[in-house]
């Protein structure tokens, strides 16, 4: 586990507009409680409560990935309109202590769906 810091810092806030995250049209999730978790000199990534994310539509997978900063993630993919999109979706189920804020919070890859910030 390491912490972030000066060399790789990480910052979570929340996100004041509403997200909304849809897949050929139809709406994974809608939320007015996003957080946006800044991370070294990646792009922002919102992260939405599972609350507020139609779970009906994914189907978890079996690839975890780890990350020495937030800890090991696990993966769903997207089952919508006949169509299904794999791995598009990750989550810190139980994240490393500095991270526990993005805990029971998903992730979206945004070349696999269409992620608005609406006003």
């Amino acid at each position: 586990m390491k912490l972030p810091g000066p060399d790789h810092p990480i910052t979570i806030t929340t996100n004041p507009k509403r997200v909304r995250v849809s897949a050929g049209g139809v709406v994974i999730a809608d939320t007015t409680a996003a957080l946006t978790l800044k991370e070294a000199s990646y792009p922002a990534v919102n992260y939405v409560p599972r609350k507020d994310a139609n779970m009906a539509l994914l189907a978890r997978t079996e690839r975890v990935t780890h990350c020495p900063y937030k800890g090991d993630a696990s993966y769903f993919s997207i089952v919508a309109d006949g169509k299904t999109i794999e791995n598009a979706i990750w989550i810190y189920e139980t994240p490393f202590p500095a991270m526990a804020e993005i805990s029971g919070h998903l992730a979206f890859y945004p070349d696999r769906v269409t992620i608005e910030e609406v006003v």
